[in-house]
């Protein structure tokens, strides 16, 4: 229960003010069909973090638990840092492309993209090497992701300026520095780490 949580928590902490949630402002802006954005969200933060979770779970049997343990230690304080970093959302994500795919087609392959090296993807890859609960952590940077993604593409741009993006941002990476320097300490040692 803790890995799912923990995941949730933090991926919807960190997504807010993301280009992903940028992205789903745009989305919902441009289409203004909430069912089928939110779906293709769902599906392909899903699929992504799916992949991102059997890596981390993968990484688990190359290294050892040291090893394993101060590699993640510097990566959740990285990732702290990296939250604090403004996002952005790029531009070919944002120019509707050439290809005609439905507004569900659309919402898949460009969230998919977008959280391709994203931090919410690395952190789903950290999560699921620390807690060693592949399931757990996916279901939980899942619905992270849809947390703070949904009411993006429900309320659009009346909520987009009456949240504390940098409060937030702030929170995000104290929860990050929080598990870096736990990890570093040796939490979870009984875990294998």
């Amino acid at each position: 229960m803790e890995a799912f949580l923990v995941s949730t928590g933090l991926v919807a902490l960190a997504e807010i003010g993301d280009k992903t949630q940028l992205l789903a402002f745009l989305l919902a802006a441009r289409f203004r069909k909430p069912l089928p954005i939110c779906l293709g969200i769902l599906i392909a933060t899903a699929v992504n973090h799916a992949g991102a979770g059997a890596l981390g779970a993968w990484i688990t049997t190359l290294l050892s638990p040291q090893a394993l343990r101060w590699i993640l230690g510097v990566g959740f304080v990285a990732m702290a840092i990296w939250t604090l970093i403004p996002d952005k959302i790029d531009e070919e994500l944002e120019g509707g492309g050439k290809f005609k795919l439905g507004v569900l087609g659309t919402t898949i392959v460009a969230f998919f993209l977008a959280e391709m090296g994203d931090k919410t993807q690395i952190a789903t890859v950290a999560m699921a090497a620390r807690f060693n609960d592949f399931w757990a952590v996916v279901a939980g940077t899942t619905l992270g992701m849809m947390i703070a993604n949904v009411p993006a593409v429900l309320l659009g741009d009346r909520i987009a300026h009456k949240i504390p993006v940098r409060l937030v941002h702030g929170v995000a990476a104290a929860i990050f520095a929080v598990l870096g320097v736990a990890t570093l300490l040796g939490a979870g040692e009984g875990l294998g780490f």
